[in-house]
Formats: structure tokens, sequence, C-alpha cells
């Protein structure tokens, strides 16, 4: 089956091209004006877009809240995305950067380059939606092998760190569970909560440090996530972007502020660039479950 792409411009020229460049390269591709458009069309497919194209500076809604939206719809929420712009400047860059998008192609750009990342970024869908499936599977495992005291709320507990790196996106530190021998990846979820917390708070707000309680639906978990960021020049817009998470079946509000008094020591020893070890603040954490249980 061929992969399906969907191109959201409001320049036929650019969309008649792209279309037939895809589709000489096996490609299914539909196309839409704008985002609304593109809203419209997505409900009504019979199969799930394999990658998304979009220009950015569009009439309507924009290709920054055409993003937010599709990304904070569960069913929606991984398809790649790639921003199609003329617009590449180092704010516009952090911008999509913070949203979660995949990746930018600026304006004029070479045929075999759009190819390039269309086809990695397709490879790299299939990687996760495999490692997805892997982690369903473990998370049902995980569920019939905890201890008593944890068993209300905390039967998938897992506790998270994701730095971003500009190349490949949210990118998996170091993680630690209940189940010792557990070895699956979380990149999958880590984007999730990124894109989700740019659904809630916007942007421009997580610049500093913020604590967000959040809905994993894909899961049917909550998660407690914290970002904040330090400097950082080798990075594209002088800032190193970071994400403390703990994901697990309830978490009630008390909760998350004693969590958040947690995160904040973690995120200290995350900006002082020591190794961080995660089993203390873990126990630490699944405390307060048992304290307010």
């Amino acid at each position: 089956m061929k992969p399906l792409i969907l191109v959201v411009d409001d320049n036929d020229d650019i969309l008649l091209n792209i279309r037939i460049a895809l589709e000489q390269n096996n490609f299914e591709v539909i196309t839409s004006s704008n985002g609304q458009d593109a809203l419209n069309v997505l409900p009504n497919l019979e199969k799930i877009p394999d990658l998304i194209i979009s220009d950015i500076m569009m009439p309507g809604i924009d290709g920054y809240d055409f993003f937010v939206k599709v990304s904070s719809t569960p069913k929606l929420s991984r398809i790649p995305f790639i921003f199609l712009t003329a617009k590449s400047s180092s704010e516009d860059v952090r911008f999509g950067k913070i949203l979660g998008v995949d990746d930018y192609v600026t304006k004029p750009f070479e045929e075999e380059d759009l190819l390039a990342i269309i086809n990695g970024k397709i490879r790299r869908k299939e990687k996760i939606d495999s490692i997805n499936k892997r982690i369903e599977e473990l998370i049902e495992e995980i569920e019939d092998e905890i201890e008593p005291q944890y068993e209300r709320k905390t039967k998938c507990a897992v506790l998270l760190i994701m730095l971003w790196d500009d190349k490949i996106g949210p990118k998996l530190t170091s993680f630690i569970s209940l189940r010792e021998q557990l070895s699956y990846s979380l990149e999958d979820i880590g984007r999730q909560l990124f894109q989700a917390s740019v659904s809630i708070y916007g942007h421009d707000k997580m610049n500093h440090a913020q604590g967000i309680l959040v809905d994993i639906e894909n899961i049917k978990r909550k998660g407690y996530i914290y970002f904040d960021s330090y400097k950082n020049e080798k990075m594209r817009g002088g800032e190193q972007d970071y994400m403390i998470a703990f994901i697990t079946r309830e978490i009630n509000y008390l909760e998350s502020l004693k969590i958040r008094k947690i995160f904040k020591n973690i995120s200290k020893r995350v900006q002082s660039t020591k190794q961080v070890q995660l089993q203390k603040d873990f126990q630490k954490i699944l405390k307060i479950f048992t304290e307010y249980s």
C-alpha cells in the first residue's frame, strides 16, 4: 500500500508541483488549500495520513494552529509533520521545535531534498509505531507484577528525562520503572507529552519552568511533566530544552504538587550537567501515593 501524504498550502502551483513529484515517487497524495479545509478532510479519510506537509502562512488557521489542533487529537497525534515555509529565522525554528514539529523545509527547495526528508520521517514513524505497540504490550505485563501498596495508582509507574535534540527531536536520556528489567523506548510517549503541553500552555510559556498534569489517551494514563531549559550555545536558539515526566495510572492535583518539588531538585541536577540518577527520586515519588491513598 502506498504511503498517504496530506499537503496543505494556499499556493495552487506549489500544491500541484508537490503532488506530481510525490505521485511519481509512489506516494498517494491528498491536498488542501488551508488549515481549516485540512481539518475538515482528516476525519473523513479511510486511512490516517503517514505524513503531513504544511505551509505556515495561510489565511484563517495558519500552519502553527493547524499543527496544534492535529497533534492534540489522539487519533492524529503520531503523524509526522513537516513545515514547508519561507520562514527560517531562529525564532521560527525554535517555535516549531517547542511545538514538536518534525522538520522544516525552506522554500525554494530541491525535490530530492524533500523526498529524502519524507522517506526518513516515514521510516521513523514505522519504527515508532512498532515501539508504541511494544510499550502497550509491556504495560499490560507490568500491571500483573506490581507490589500491593502501589496497586491502585502506580501499576505502570515510569520516571523519565528527555532532552531536545535539534536533529531528531525529543531524545530519551534516562528512565526508571517499577519493573527493573524494563528495556523499551519511551520516545513516542515523550513526543506526545511535548505536543500536549504546548496545546495547553502555548509556546511562549515553555521557555521557563512549567509543570503540567495531562492525560495520555492512547495508553490511558496520567502524566505529570516538567519543562525547563538552560543555556547551550551548541543548540539552535542557544538553549537546551528538556523534560522530566512521571507517568502512572492516576495523579491528582495534590500529588502533582509534591511531584513538582521533587522535579525541581532533579532539574537543578540536569542543569549542572551531572549524571542524573533517578532511583531515590523515583522512590520518593512512589511514597507520595502511599501517603495520600
